[in-house]
C-alpha cells in the first residue's frame, strides 16, 4: 500500500506548522521518498532526535505504508 508525498507533507506540518518540507517520490512508486524538514522545533535537539519527532508525526505508517524514507532534518537558517 503507497503513500502519497501529500500525506506525508500533511501529517509533518500538523506536528509542525512552521516547517518547510520538500519531498521526492524516488522510485515513483510511492513507497521510496526522500524527505528534507526544517522546523525551529528542532532547535536544540540531536540529528537521532529530530528523526524521531518526524517518525511520530508519521503516526506509525513508517514501515507500512511507507516503506523507506531518505530523512534530512535541520533548523531555519
Amino acid at each position: 500500500m503507497a503513500m502519497e508525498a501529500g500525506e506525508i507533507e500533511r501529517l509533518i506540518k500538523e506536528t509542525f506548522p512552521d516547517a518547510m518540507v520538500t519531498i521526492e517520490d524516488l522510485r515513483g512508486d510511492g513507497d521510496h521518498y526522500a524527505c528534507h524538514v526544517l522546523s525551529s522545533a528542532f532547535e536544540g535537539k540531536t540529528r537521532i532526535q529530530q528523526h524521531q519527532m518526524v517518525y511520530q508525526a508519521l503516526q506509525g505508517r513508517m514501515g507500512t505504508e511507507l516503506h523507506a524514507l531518505a530523512l534530512q532534518t535541520g533548523t531555519p537558517g
